[in-house]
């Protein structure tokens, strides 16, 4: 383009047409858009065109169009009042939101009692004193957390699940920030450690670094045994987290994709994997797992783990298919190569029967002196009607594997 002199004529930004200034303006981030709007008059009045902050609001803030309706505002007026309210939330804001609405939402028609359990969250007042108590800064996306739940009460069931064998039982609660405070005291290996989960009935608790202390680096989640404080000047971590984030999403997904059993209004602690299931003719057994660290140790190396297997005869199989379990045969190989092989009659002192649709379930444990192995095997059943019909049902093989494990020598 050229002017009636033949001088090419300059096009500034100030000087397009509304539309494509809205179309440029779309592409901002919220920061870039706000400064924007500072420049001039005119950018200020397009930078305040409504449709432009629908977007940052359901980015940032999760804000749907029912809610903006139930509000009765403007999207920039709705971005601005959670702005002033959880503006330094912003980075964590719509991922820890959502990782609470997609749980809330899972577990209110499978476990209602922990969805009633969980407490209103906390002022910004209210977490500025306890920071003041403990003395350090809470991490962002901890108290980001904290501001749309203050934990749990303490009850049993807890929100981060349960797990019960014969002789031992854990139920973890996910600790309000006050109990939490509270816990956060000069331990000897537990400097600038705040407790995240507590079990009554074991006393297991993991933690959140909150500082880079003793060996740990700075927000990482871990699991600790009380017991270990008077034992050993050498402190055990299995850790759970590289961050709350990290901890609590990782937990959330793992629980709404149903890796997690929710049954009997409690989350079982039982990683489901889709790929540990065998059939044989018209029996399918499932297997799925936990790491129990309240009872493993490093040093010495003892890493204990449950698992939970289910066998379950077809709904379509015929009558004359059903059938008694006759004995039991393992293969335990732990990661250095080292093979048991036990066997039995039954499991679990029982011999059960399954007919069409049944089905039978049972948990079984082991230490493994590494942190990780596999077990694999068989069943041997018999047809009641025709008893000298013996035929083996293949148990999957299936991985047991301890988090990740840090020992440090406690200063």
């Amino acid at each position: 383009m050229a002017t009636a002199e033949g001088e090419p004529s300059v096009v500034t930004l100030e000087s397009l047409p509304a539309d494509p200034l809205l179309t440029i303006f779309t592409l901002l981030d919220y920061r870039d858009l706000v400064n924007c709007s500072l420049l001039n008059r005119r950018f200020n009045q397009i930078a305040s065109y409504d449709l432009l902050w629908r977007r940052y609001c359901t980015k940032y803030w999760l804000v749907t169009e029912e809610e903006k309706v139930q509000k009765n505002e403007c999207w920039k007026s709705l971005f601005i009042g959670f702005y002033l309210d959880v503006g330094r939330y912003i980075d964590h804001y719509a991922t820890i939101r959502k990782a609470w609405n997609d749980l809330k939402k899972y577990l209110w028609s499978r476990c209602p009692l922990i969805v009633l359990s969980l407490k209103e969250g906390l002022s910004e007042e209210e977490l500025d004193a306890i920071e003041a108590q403990i003395g350090c800064k809470l991490p962002d996306d901890y108290r980001c957390s904290f501001r749309i739940h203050n934990g749990q009460k303490l009850v049993v069931p807890g929100l981060f699940g349960t797990i019960q064998l014969l002789d031992h039982q854990r139920s973890e609660d996910f600790l309000d920030a006050m109990l939490a405070a509270g816990g956060f005291q000069p331990k000897r290996g537990l400097k600038y450690c705040l407790p995240l989960t507590f079990c009554v009935h074991t006393g297991l608790i993991q933690y959140l670094a909150v500082e880079a202390a003793e060996g740990r680096n700075k927000n990482e989640v871990f699991y600790h045994r009380s017991e270990q404080m008077t034992q050993s000047s050498d402190i055990e971590m299995f850790i759970t987290g590289s961050s709350f984030t990290d901890w609590f999403t990782s937990y959330v997904n793992d629980v709404v994709s149903g890796r997690f059993l929710v049954t009997r209004n409690q989350i079982l602690r039982y990683m489901q994997d889709p790929d540990c299931v065998a059939t044989t003719g018209d029996i399918t057994v499932s297997v799925s797992t936990s790491f129990l660290p309240e009872l493993s140790s490093i040093n010495p190396p003892q890493y204990f783990f449950s698992y939970q297997i289910k066998v379950e005869m077809s709904r379509d199989a015929l009558p004359d298919e059903v059938c008694q379990l006759y004995s039991c045969c393992l293969k335990v190989t732990n990661s250095n190569g080292d093979v048991e092989v036990i066997r039995g009659p039954g499991v679990e002192d029982e011999l059960p029967t399954l007919t069409p649709g049944q089905k039978y379930e049972y948990f079984g444990c082991t230490i493994f002196s590494t942190i990780s192995g596999y077990i694999e095997g068989y069943y041997t059943f018999y047809l009641q009607r025709f008893k000298e019909r013996i035929y083996n049902v293949a148990i999957p093989r299936f991985y047991l594997e301890c988090p990740k494990s840090v020992v440090f020598r406690a200063t």
